[in-house]
């Protein structure tokens, strides 16, 4: 039986509010130099879609500026996104090294599925070195119809998995699970909203919480964890 668990990144793994507003704010103070943006930055806005993917970002922060204000605009917060990654400035979440550690231990294989680009992935990945532990990580541009559902339908099958949760803080994640068969774990935190979090079948604060509920995971129905964690 392969068994595996599947993390989202952002807001599940790293804790990308750490660079969030710095590279946002990076992005806007460019556009306005180009004239194309007046006023605050809108990161409340973007804290409220974190997690779609960036095409919809910018039609959501721009949605009166041309698709190619919109593409040039992404390009640049990835720089952005990735520089700052590169100096240090984000941050993992509490105990992810341990967890992930803890997983590899116990042969479970361990993916990621994220709604962010594949550079910036890389970025991550490198810097605090989670190929120590990580099977594979996987991004959203890998997949044509930018679903995360889609992008967890393509893991299972490519890797022959059986048994597996998916780990994340945002409906996007609690969809890929259930539209997969699979556990979701909801991770109740920076970016978690009530509304989406309370339908995943496991909820957390920490991750640490996976050590616990783990060795349960696979052992009764998806009805029946809350009952026996």
């Amino acid at each position: 039986m392969s068994q595996a668990l599947i993390f989202d990144m952002d807001g599940t793994l790293f804790q990308t509010d750490k660079i969030l507003e710095i590279s946002l704010n990076d992005t806007f103070n460019h556009l306005r130099s180009l004239h194309y943006w007046e006023g605050a930055t809108p990161i409340q806005t973007y804290r409220e879609i974190m997690g779609v993917p960036l095409p919809i970002v910018w039609e959501t922060l721009l949605p009166n500026h041309s698709i190619e204000v919109r593409e040039q605009t992404d390009a640049y917060f990835l720089k952005r996104l990735v520089t700052n990654i590169k100096n240090g400035k984000g941050a993992l979440y509490p105990n992810v090294k341990e967890i992930l550690s803890y997983l590899k231990e116990n042969n479970f294989s361990i993916y990621v599925a994220s709604n962010g680009l594949i550079e910036y992935l890389h970025a991550i990945v490198e810097f605090y070195q989670l190929n120590n532990w990580l099977t594979e990580t996987y991004s959203i541009q890998q997949i044509a119809s930018l679903n995360k559902s889609d992008l967890v339908r393509s893991i299972i099958a490519k890797h022959g998995i059986t048994s597996a949760a998916v780990v994340g803080d945002r409906l996007s994640d609690i969809k890929a699970a259930k539209e997969n068969g699979l556990i979701s774990i909801g991770c109740n935190f920076d970016f978690a909203r009530e509304d989406e979090i309370s339908q995943a079948a496991i909820v957390i604060d920490d991750l640490l919480e996976l050590k616990s509920i783990i060795p349960k995971l696979f052992t009764y129905p998806v009805n029946e964890l809350l009952h026996n964690i």
